[in-house]
């Protein structure tokens, strides 16, 4: 189980009342009998749009999570998630979705959501995700996380640990990335294909915790020009 503290009321384990909101009939009947498995006691209600879920919320707010996907008819990114947050902000709110890049999973957590739990995953995992937002915690799955708190990501110690964990060959890439060289202009100087520089920056990218070349550099422009070429001289050398 993965979990970020944030600050949220610590709320009861029991759950009693789940509205599932997804506008694939055969995923709400799974995602309902997934509940229902996990948690006998619990009702759940299905809607198919974002409209209906609204509607039933303002008939009843008991509910003690949502259970939302982000692309349904008639909503665009995550207005869905907005307009939940914004309209009931003490209902928690978990994405279900077939998305699984890291930066939407950052950003439907930056708009609220209580946690992200990709599509691909078991019951067991929905089970886990559901009890530890319960208990006022927010539920990223462990494969997908890749975040610390604000001070640990900001450390050099915590910099420096990521840049060991690349290849020489990575950190070359990462180098000439910081030197503000095209992907095709990488690839020339390392005589290797176009390919193999794309899969590089992607591995570079996620041992970084990373989600563009831009941040990247940033982090490595963190440490100073010591540092670097102490991590050059024992990788690079």
């Amino acid at each position: 189980m993965s979990v970020l503290s944030i600050e949220r009321p610590q709320r009861m384990t029991d759950l009693s009342q789940v509205l599932i909101i997804d506008d694939h009939p055969l995923f709400r009947e799974a995602l309902s009998s997934a509940v229902s498995l996990a948690f006998p006691a619990a009702m759940s209600r299905e809607v198919s749009s974002l409209d209906d879920a609204i509607t039933v919320l303002e008939s009843d707010r008991d509910y003690d999570i949502a259970l939302l996907d982000l692309n349904m008819p008639g909503v665009q990114g995550f207005e869905g998630l907005l307009k939940l947050r914004t309209m009931h902000p003490r209902l928690p709110v978990l994405v279900v979705s077939g998305l699984e890049n890291e930066q939407i999973i950052d950003e439907a957590i930056t708009y609220g959501a209580a946690g992200f739990l990709p599509k691909s995953l078991g019951r067991e995992v929905l089970a886990t995700a559901i009890k530890t937002i319960l208990a006022g915690d927010v539920y990223v799955p462990d494969k997908l996380q890749c975040t610390d708190s604000a001070d640990n990501a900001s450390s050099k110690v915590k910099i420096i640990e990521r840049l060991l964990s690349l290849t020489p060959q990575q950190l070359r890439v990462l180098f000439m990335l910081r030197e503000g060289l095209l992907n095709k202009q990488i690839a020339y100087e390392l005589d290797v294909g176009a390919t193999t520089v794309k899969k590089h920056v992607s591995e570079i990218l996620r041992k970084l915790c990373v989600h563009s070349r831009t941040q990247a550099v940033i982090e490595v422009s963190k440490l100073d020009q010591e540092e670097l070429f102490d991590m050059e001289k024992r990788f690079l050398s």
